[in-house]
Formats: C-alpha cells, sequence, structure tokens
C-alpha cells in the first residue's frame, strides 16, 4: 500500500539530516550514484526506496515518480525527500544520475548499454561487452565503497588469529572457499563452511583472537547472520562482506567490508557481485601475507614444492 505522506518541516529535516551524515561519510554529488545510496543511512520509508533503486537501478532509471514510489510502498512525496537527501533538486535529476551509471560506457572500441537487457539474438560480442562494462562499474564502486582501514583491520586480526572460520550459502559459499584455499598456501589455519549445523558447531569453538568472516552480497542469509553471530559469543573477531552496510549481517559484525555490484540479464545482483567479492578478499589475503611475510612466504614456498610434481614437465626437443 502506497504511504500518503506529506512533504512537512519534519521531512525537511530528515533530509538535512540525511545531507550532514552524506557530507560527514565525505560523500559528494560528483561520487556514484549507486554508492551515495549505499553510504547514506536512511530510515523508515527512505530505506524501503533505497532498496528499491539498489535492487534494479536500470528499473529505477526508466521508471517515473509515481512507479518508483508504487514499487517502494512509499510516496512520490517520499520520493523527492530522497533525492535531495542524496544532494539531487529533484527525481529528474536522480533519474538522469542513475542512467549516466548504468547507461552508456565505451569497452574496448565500442559503446554498450549498461543494464540494457540481453536478448537471446544478441551476439556474443554485445555480450561480452555488456558482461565488462558492467563488471568495470561494479569494480569502480567497489573501490569507493571499501574502506582499507577496515580492510587493515580485518588483515591484522587473521593475521594474529589462531583459527579462522569463513561462513557462506550458495554463491558466497563459492567464494569463501577460494579464500580459504588461499589463506592455506601462507599457512593460516582457516576452514570454511556451507552447511549451517558444520558451521555452528565449529563457530562454538572459536574463542577471542579468532576470526570469522561471513560472506552474504544481500546480508540476509539467515544461516551465515546465525554462523557469524554464534562465533562473536564466543569473542571471535567477526568480519562481513556484503553489499549492503545496514543490513543483518553487517549489523553484527565489528568489520565490515563493502562491494558493489551491477546486474546483468541472467546475471542478478548476488551472482554479479562475485567478482568484486573475490577482487576485495583478495586484497585481504594480500594484507595477511606481507603482515606474515616471512611466515607466509616460508609456507608458500613449501605447499609450491608438495604440488611440484603433479604439474606436466614439457620434454626438452633435441
Amino acid at each position: 500500500m502506497v504511504e500518503h505522506e506529506a512533504d512537512t518541516i519534519a521531512g525537511t529535516a530528515v533530509v538535512d539530516a540525511e545531507a550532514d551524515r552524506r557530507a560527514a561519510a565525505g560523500l559528494s554529488p560528483a561520487d556514484s550514484v549507486l554508492v551515495r545510496v549505499r553510504l547514506t543511512e536512511f530510515s523508515g520509508a527512505l530505506q524501503r526506496v533505497a532498496e528499491q533503486v539498489l535492487s534494479d537501478p536500470a528499473a529505477a532509471a526508466r521508471a517515473t515518480i509515481v512507479e518508483l514510489a508504487e514499487r517502494s510502498g512509499t510516496s512520490p512525496a517520499t520520493v523527492t525527500r530522497f533525492c535531495r537527501a542524496l544532494g539531487f533538486e529533484g527525481y529528474a535529476d536522480l533519474r538522469l544520475g542513475i542512467a549516466a551509471e548504468t547507461g552508456r560506457a565505451h569497452v574496448a572500441g565500442w559503446t554498450v548499454d549498461i543494464g540494457r537487457e540481453i536478448q537471446p539474438t544478441d551476439p556474443l560480442e554485445r555480450v561480452l561487452g555488456q558482461i565488462i562494462a558492467a563488471d568495470t562499474q561494479a569494480m569502480h564502486d567497489t573501490a569507493a565503497l571499501l574502506d582499507l582501514a577496515e580492510v587493515g583491520r580485518a588483515a591484522e586480526a587473521i593475521a594474529g588469529a589462531a583459527r579462522v572460520n569463513i561462513f557462506g550459502a550458495s554463491g558466497s559459499a563459492l567464494v569463501g572457499e577460494e579464500m580459504q584455499f588461499s589463506l592455506h598456501r601462507i599457512g593460516v589455519a582457516a576452514w570454511a563452511w556451507n552447511d549451517v549445523h558444520e558451521g555452528l558447531a565449529s563457530a562454538a569453538l572459536l574463542r577471542p583472537g579468532d576470526v570469522a568472516l561471513g560472506i552474504s552480497h544481500g546480508g540476509q542469509t539467515r544461516e551465515t547472520i546465525e554462523t557469524l553471530a554464534e562465533a562473536g559469543s564466543h569473542g571471535a573477531t567477526t568480519v562481513a562482506l556484503t553489499g549492503f552496510p545496514r543490513s543483518p549481517l553487517a549489523e553484527l559484525a565489528d568489520i565490515v567490508l563493502l562491494t558493489a555490484s551491477q546486474a546483468t540479464t541472467f546475471r542478478p545482483d548476488a551472482l554479479s557481485a562475485r567478482h568484486p567479492q573475490l577482487v576485495v578478499l583478495d586484497l585481504l589475503y594480500i594484507a595477511v601475507a606481507q603482515r606474515t611475510h616471512d611466515r607466509a612466504h616460508d609456507a608458500f614456498q613449501r605447499t609450491a614444492r608438495a604440488v611440484r610434481g603433479h604439474k606436466a614437465v614439457k620434454e626438452a626437443r633435441p
């Protein structure tokens, strides 16, 4: 049901408060629109508008103010306040900003439409350009979202941990397994869990000084939230890798690492977040290796020697 709200003095106060928070966070109207939406702290009806925009930016860019209000269960007045909280004069400016961000990009000499629906008859050249453009934008947005001080904190915690548990479900589990493999190669005792029972049992054995990393793009996956909460209740340092700073997973974590995504046809938000997640975890892995350089270098050499005999050797030609 659409809420009928007047743009009252109270509503203006909300806008002013959000603008102050945005300025305090170092955000300006020149920043990526979707990055600003993710980082601005909204509440109530404004938050519902933000969630609708982030769930399908391309659709938001095409929608009228009435349509966006209906989809978010709010009112046109709320959408207007949302625009002002982001530094836009009105809805037309917000639409233009989102359209420019999800619209056209030059990739390897040709122009592609980011957010355009991929049709069954599209040639692979166009599909490739679409994917590259979307992933490139997501990488840039992730770089803007990521707090490097938080990455450093997470790296310090992992470098000094006796045990690291990594939790994730479905696609996030695959990303977690990649991180677990990387940490093992440099001598960090890490385990990746995708079964909630095994994950909870392992989380219950963690202690202060250990680290638990929960991965969920939306930050809403119940199993991941439960296992990270269990780990935190026993004193472990908890780290969340997510695309939403106000999600339940982020709110319970000690350290939050943020990623962005650009959905395309057949690759919804969670799937399109895979590459940015891997980039952030690769950065975290390198940061851990830097802090444990001697141990990491020795472990990497030993593990490389252990598998060397299973690599094909090209015979020397006479």
